[in-house]
């Protein structure tokens, strides 16, 4: 432990360093984790648990660094439902505890830490029979009561509100008045997950954290006894080796946990069941609705979820044994999804609605089995477990997106040990990310904003709704002579909602160092376009080039890279198993 530890933890709060992601930044963090003093915590993976891990270490004013081996977000955390919600399904398995805990952190995010990304969203629970209105609003009821309970008494969300068939038709048209009873209203909230993440990794960074993507653990540093005292590090992008000293390494890979925890035991530690969910997205004008719709399915539960240009409808719950990198969606996914949901709309959805599709991985605790016995994944606990694999290797997985700021308390609390954990306690309960801070003030100003430029309201709401109180430093690189010169403040022809400043703040200030990363992650045209867009990749580009230093070359690969990948996976989701879907994909996703 840094002597100056303590004394850290009380500056950095306040006064946060330089926030921005960016390829010089990654490559100096790279040195200094590298170099002779060595790191408090060393967090490995950099998804939503990685990233909550590190800024909860750094919060605590300890030398922290992070390394992930492809992009921010780009497993597990950027292909969910996008919804910080408490559980209602966990509480039919009657798990009050663990939907107690995630409905205070829903307020909390809503509140105070991401209230730029979090959205209040309001869902119907169609009911087919009356009588089922008596148990579900007792559900509902006490989902409420904890949400109040974990705000201390206060409402972040309306309470639940029962309809009958007119209150519903009213709010839901496309709902079919055939097969139901009426409907309960009630609130959970959405949120962008890779940018949530993105912002995450951003405050650690202003907190003093060493971030560095594209960087693979390829073995671990022990003393002589056993104990791992850092990690061997690969930079992917130029094929350097380094050596990262640190005092304690936190695991954090989702489903590559036992992949990494092994690399330094070949016994014990987490064993993780690895569950695929994919989901479609859809136009906004395929479904008319005021609302998100909330199902009950015979397996788990279906979420039909609106978001301002398009609905995402998910997820499916399967087994999956392949590739951990290359999770792709399948005909007979697809085909699950579109039939639960044409189970309660009146004018169903086919093939021909869907503008996008997105699978990934749910890493699942795998419960203790008798040799021959089998889990089925929609049983195993979504909690998480933090465990020590070897001396100064700790390991977390299970846990759920909403719940990422506690599971990073436990995480970094069993690695400094009880004594240290008391004297260094985390301080991210009120912990504004990137963005929060200032976020209601200027959404106050939003049509002050919208007259100025004129633009609509809805432009400027896009805006406050991914960079929250950055909007004035972007609007200024929209002002500066760079900004007017290479036409930043003009939307993308091919995808009007962006703004070609938001390409290039990807790339200045979240760490994009490749198309995909923008397509992807940043401006996520890959979920909402039929061509996952492929044709706005050549204005993307001509933004992202001089910012990079790219040559002709540079951009024609890059631009390839990504053509393949749309081709790949349009081939996949035409088979009908997961063997047969992976084997059409090169790369990773």
């Amino acid at each position: 432990m840094h002597s100056d530890a303590h004394n850290r933890e009380h500056t950095m709060t306040t006064l946060p360093q330089d926030t921005a992601l960016t390829i010089d930044q990654r490559n100096r963090a790279l040195a200094a984790m590298s170099g002779d003093e060595g790191l408090d915590v060393l967090v490995v993976g950099g998804g939503v648990t990685g990233a909550g891990i590190a800024l909860d270490a750094a919060s605590r004013g300890l030398r922290t660094g992070i390394v992930e081996m492809g992009d921010w977000a780009s497993g597990t955390s950027s292909w969910s439902s996008k919804l910080i919600h408490g559980g209602l399904r966990y509480l039919y398995q009657l798990d009050f505890a663990l939907v107690h805990e995630a409905l205070t952190e829903r307020g909390r995010l809503l509140e105070t830490t991401a209230p730029h990304l979090v959205k209040a969203q309001p869902f119907l629970w169609p009911l087919k029979h009356a009588y089922e209105r008596s148990y579900s609003a007792v559900g509902v009821g006490m989902y409420d009561a904890l949400a109040v309970a974990g705000a201390r008494g206060r409402r972040t969300v309306p309470l639940q509100k029962h309809l009958g068939r007119k209150g519903t038709a009213a709010l839901a048209p496309a709902l079919n008045p055939d097969k139901l009873a009426g409907a309960i209203r009630f609130y959970d909230a959405r949120v962008d997950d890779s940018r949530l993440v993105i912002d995450l990794v951003r405050t650690a960074v202003g907190l003093g954290t060493l971030a560095a993507n594209r960087t693979r653990v390829t073995d671990y540093l022990k003393d002589a006894h056993g104990a791992v005292t850092g990690a061997v590090v690969t930079d992917l992008e130029s094929g350097q080796t380094h050596e990262i000293r640190a005092a304690r390494v936190i695991n954090a890979t989702g489903v590559w946990t036992e992949a990494t925890q092994d690399l330094a035991a070949n016994a014990g530690g987490l064993r993780v069941l690895t569950s695929k969910g994919i989901h479609i997205v859809v136009p906004k004008e395929a479904i008319d609705a005021e609302t998100g719709i909330f199902l009950r399915t015979e397996k788990s539960v279906l979420f039909i979820i609106p978001w301002p240009r398009y609905w995402v409808i998910g997820t499916t719950d399967t087994p999956w044994s392949e590739d951990p990198s290359k999770p792709v969606a399948t005909a007979a996914d697809i085909d699950y999804v579109l039939d639960h949901a044409n189970e309660v709309l009146s004018r169903p959805l086919t093939r021909d609605d869907i503008i996008g599709t997105y699978a990934g991985l749910r890493p699942l605790l795998q419960p203790r089995l008798k040799p021959g016995a089998q889990a089925a994944s929609t049983k195993v606990s979504r909690e998480h477990t933090v465990t020590r694999v070897a001396p100064g290797l700790t390991s977390i997985a299970g846990g759920k997106l909403t719940t990422y700021r506690v599971m990073a308390v436990d995480a970094v609390d069993h690695a400094l040990g009880e004594a240290l954990a008391r004297s260094h306690p985390s301080a991210t309960a009120d912990l504004p990310l990137v963005g929060a801070a200032g976020y209601h003030e200027l959404v106050a100003k939003a049509g002050d904003i919208a007259r100025e430029r004129g633009w609509t309201l809805a432009r400027v709401t896009h805006l406050l709704d991914r960079y929250g109180d950055e909007v004035p430093a972007l609007l200024e690189s929209i002002d500066s002579d760079d900004g007017a010169a290479r036409r930043y403040g003009e939307p993308l022809e091919q995808a009007s909602a962006f703004l070609r400043a938001e390409v290039a703040w990807a790339v200045t200030h979240e760490g994009a160092a490749h198309l995909d990363d923008v397509l992807l992650r940043r401006v996520r045209l890959d979920m909402e376009r039929r061509d996952r867009g492929l044709s706005a990749a050549d204005e993307i580009l001509q933004v992202m080039a001089p910012l990079l230093g790219w040559t002709k070359k540079d951009v024609a690969a890059e631009k390839a890279a990504y053509a393949e990948r749309v081709s790949q996976i349009a081939a996949a989701e035409s088979e009908s198993t997961d063997a047969a879907a992976v084997a059409h994909i090169a790369g990773s996703i």
